[in-house]
C-alpha cells in the first residue's frame, strides 16, 4: 500500500498567512500540521512509500522540510496560482501517472487532524474485498453539513449516495478527506477526468465512483479537524497545545 498527502492547494482563507507558509506546514501543537499526519500514517504497517504532492511555489518548503529525514516523495505539480491549480482530483492524477503506481492507496488531505486509528480503517476497508473507503463522521450540525459531502450508508456500510454541498442536507453523515482507493480502481481516475467532471473537491470521485464501484463508509467519533479557517487552526492549535501541555492562545500565530 501507499499513501498519498494532498497539499497543493492555495489556502485563500488563511490569507495573508498562506502568503509566506504552506498550510500543512503551519505549526500546530508545536509541530507542523503535516507532521501529525506521517504520524498516523507510521502506523499503517503496509504503507512503504509516502508521496505528498504540492504546488510550485510551495515546492522549495516541503523540499526543505522532506530533506529532515522524513522518508516522504515530494511531487511539484507546476501550478502557481488558485486560477490554475489542478485540483484534489487532478492532483492525484498527476501522482498516478508521473509514479506508474499501481497499488492500493490511502489518500489524506493534508489540513486534516485527527485522533482515529489509520490502521482501524484500514483493516475495515480490507474485509470489504474489492472496493475503496472514505472515513466518514457525524458532525452534528446541518450548517456543517451543508458545507461538506453528505453520505447515505447502507447497514453493512455500502455508501448508498453522496451529496458534496448539499443546500438541505439529509444528515450531518458526512465524508472527510480520508480515502483508500482499490488497485483496481485508480484507472477510473483518468476515466472521471476525461467525462469532464471537476478536477476540485475529491469527494466528487468518491460520489462518482460509488455508481460504478463498491465503496464503503467507516464510521469514526473520534476527534477531527478540517483547517480551512482562521478560526479552525486556532482550535485545532489549542486542542493540541493542552495535550502537549502548552498554554492556550487567544490568536493563532506559527512563531
Amino acid at each position: 500500500m501507499k499513501a498519498l498527502i494532498l497539499a497543493a492547494g492555495y489556502a485563500t482563507r488563511l490569507r495573508p498567512l498562506t502568503d509566506t507558509w504552506a498550510k500543512e506546514l503551519l505549526p500546530v501543537g508545536g509541530r507542523p500540521i503535516i507532521d501529525w499526519i506521517l504520524d498516523k500514517i507510521a502506523e499503517v504497517e503496509e504503507i512503504d512509500e509516502v508521496h505528498v504532492v504540492t504546488n510550485a511555489r510551495k515546492a522549495p518548503a516541503f523540499a526543505a522540510w522532506a530533506a529532515g529525514g522524513r522518508g516522504v516523495v515530494v511531487h511539484d505539480d507546476g501550478t502557481h496560482s488558485n486560477d490554475d491549480r489542478l485540483g484534489a482530483i487532478g492532483d492525484l492524477q498527476f501522482v498516478l501517472e508521473r509514479t506508474g503506481m499501481d497499488d492500493d492507496l490511502l489518500v489524506i488531505a493534508g489540513d486534516n487532524l485527527f485522533e482515529f486509528s489509520l490502521p482501524e480503517f484500514v483493516a475495515y476497508w480490507r474485509g470489504k474485498g474489492r472496493a475503496s473507503a472514505v472515513a466518514v463522521r457525524d458532525v452534528d450540525s446541518l450548517e456543517i453539513a451543508s458545507r461538506m459531502g453528505v453520505v447515505t450508508l447502507a447497514d453493512d456500510g455500502l455508501v448508498l449516495d453522496f451529496v458534496e454541498k448539499p443546500a438541505d442536507p439529509a444528515s450531518t453523515l458526512c465524508a472527510t478527506a480520508a480515502y483508500i482507493y482499490h488497485r483496481t480502481h485508480l484507472p477510473l481516475v483518468g476515466v472521471y477526468l476525461a467525462g469532464e467532471h471537476s478536477s476540485d473537491q475529491p469527494g466528487r470521485l468518491v460520489g462518482w465512483l460509488r455508481r460504478h464501484e463498491p465503496v464503503y463508509g467507516w464510521v469514526f467519533t473520534e476527534s477531527w479537524h478540517d483547517i480551512g479557517s482562521p478560526e479552525q487552526l486556532l482550535e485545532a492549535d489549542n486542542r493540541l497545545r493542552a495535550s502537549a501541555g502548552l498554554p492556550a492562545r487567544e490568536r493563532y500565530s506559527p512563531e
